[in-house]
């Protein structure tokens, strides 16, 4: 099938190049005409595990970046929307589906065949029937359901394994509004074998994604909401609470033969300093904006993101319970993206952690793998030094804190151990094994017997932490 997918960012990029690989003609539209030459020429303009080698493997037969929405349209027979749908702090900002959709009616206006639109963009319940199919219907002259057709086809990628999700989806879920519309789509995805399809209308298909999300993020926040009560209960650590939770044959099945399953939702049972990206923190804004427009209270959801709001503000309560002089602490933040894969510093919890760490006077080194380009532009002008190694990141520092959990942080107790001082590690994400260091604070770990190595003298002139007598 012939294919224009509108946006070439997370979504956009990642369907367009899967959906060629599977064998589709496709187009990808993108303004950004430096983001076109890069596609082009097999260089992802996103960091994500793969994508390259899927670009490269379709560019120059069945798969091209331009600039050309009109043209685009006009020589496809279905365009998937997918562009950016920020929340602006009341909303989700529907500008861009807006614009997105009177320029694909435009150019079907002197189109005289069948065209299928389908949002693949995160919106709300009514926003494909209700915005998109009436700009289309307006800017077209032409009919839905007899000339063109609109669906919705929610994307569930995870950043960092997005080519991997969609090559292999646990299911893929078509709405639209009428059979022929659904049965088009499902013609997309013919190649995807016995992958469960979900057949619905465009509100269902809208909704399923939210609630999606809106699970997840629930069971991050219950779990950080354990681990800082875990915190405040002496001999207690959230890992051997919710690895003992986690271990209900609901949640891990035993099969006949006495093995156990571990879903990879389990995953999401984990506490940490907060969840971030592009996805979480807005879609359940979203959904709760959405259930407050139609009076509904949700108190969950408020819950919810009230939890992950103050959860960086526990890796300070930590520094303050080992009584850190901040002013005189010279601390390293490792971690910038909101989760390892990615170079997306949207909502990460690493941005106002460092923010709140200069403003208290103390002086930061942070490191990331892949994010720091985009961190700077998010940080701007404040105080900090970008490493260029772990390495070179821990040098100095008597106060180490891990946000996101790269593996190769994995070496930082190896890194440390010969020093003559030891620095506090502040685990963010509980990655480290806690008996590996000296000094060790993390999420979710109540006051410890001295058996467990977490005494500690008091800072030397330097404020650097020394080793235990």
């Amino acid at each position: 099938m012939r294919i224009a997918v509108i946006g070439g960012g997370y979504v956009g990029l990642v369907s367009g190049a899967c959906l060629a690989s599977k064998g589709h003609e496709v187009l990808i539209v993108e303004q950004d005409e430096s983001k076109v030459a890069q596609i082009n020429n097999g260089v992802s303009p996103i960091h994500e595990d793969g994508l390259e080698d899927v670009l490269m493997a379709s560019l120059g037969s069945n798969l091209q970046a331009t600039t050309h929405l009109d043209a685009a349209v006009r020589l496809s027979d279905l365009t998937m929307i997918a562009v950016g749908t920020p929340f602006n702090g009341n909303e989700i900002d529907l500008g861009q589906i807006e614009d997105a959709s009177i320029a694909i009616g435009e150019a079907l206006r002197d189109v005289n065949r069948y065209h299928v639109v389908v949002v693949k963009s995160t919106v709300v319940p009514g926003t494909t029937d209700d915005l998109v199919m009436p700009l289309i219907e307006k800017h077209s002259g032409k009919r839905p359901g007899l000339e063109f057709g609109v669906g919705m086809n929610p994307e569930f990628l995870r950043e960092g394994n997005a080519v991997s999700d969609f090559m292999s989806p646990d299911r893929i879920v078509i709405g639209g509004i009428d059979e022929r519309t659904r049965a088009c789509m499902a013609e997309i995805y013919a190649p995807f074998g016995n992958t469960d399809k979900v057949f619905v209308n465009n509100r269902t298909a809208e909704m399923i994604k939210y609630a999606s999300n809106a699970l997840l993020a629930t069971l991050i926040s219950f779990s950080n909401e354990i681990g800082n009560l875990c915190s405040a209960v002496d001999d207690v650590d959230v890992v051997d609470v919710l690895n003992g939770v986690k271990l209900d044959k609901r949640l891990s099945p035993i099969l006949s033969d006495g093995q156990r399953v571990q879903p990879e939702i389990n995953s999401y049972l984990a506490a940490g300093c907060g969840f971030g990206g592009s996805c979480f923190p807005k879609d359940v804004n979203a959904l709760r904006v959405y259930g407050q427009q139609r009076n509904l209270d949700m108190p969950v959801l408020d819950a919810v993101m009230q939890t992950n709001a103050n959860q960086p503000l526990q890796m300070l309560d930590l520094l303050k319970k080992r009584q850190i002089n901040l002013k005189r602490a010279q601390i390293c933040v490792l971690g910038l993206a909101f989760k390892p894969g990615t170079d997306d510093v949207r909502e990460s919890p690493a941005i106002p952690l460092i923010r709140t760490l200069v403003d208290s006077g103390a002086k930061v080194t942070t490191y990331d793998p892949v994010a720091t380009d985009e961190a700077k532009k998010v940080l701007g002008d404040i105080d900090v030094t970008y490493a260029a190694s772990m390495h070179e990141a821990i040098d100095q520092a008597n106060v180490i804190m891990v946000v996101t959990s790269w593996s190769e942080f994995a070496e930082i107790p190896a890194l440390i151990a010969p020093r003559a001082y030891q620095p506090l590690v502040i685990d963010g994400r509980r990655m480290l094994d806690q008996h590996a260091v000296m000094h060790y604070e993390g999420i979710g770990l109540g006051a410890q017997t001295p058996e467990s190595g977490s005494d500690y003298d008091e800072h030397d002139h330097t404020g650097r932490m020394t080793s235990a007598a």
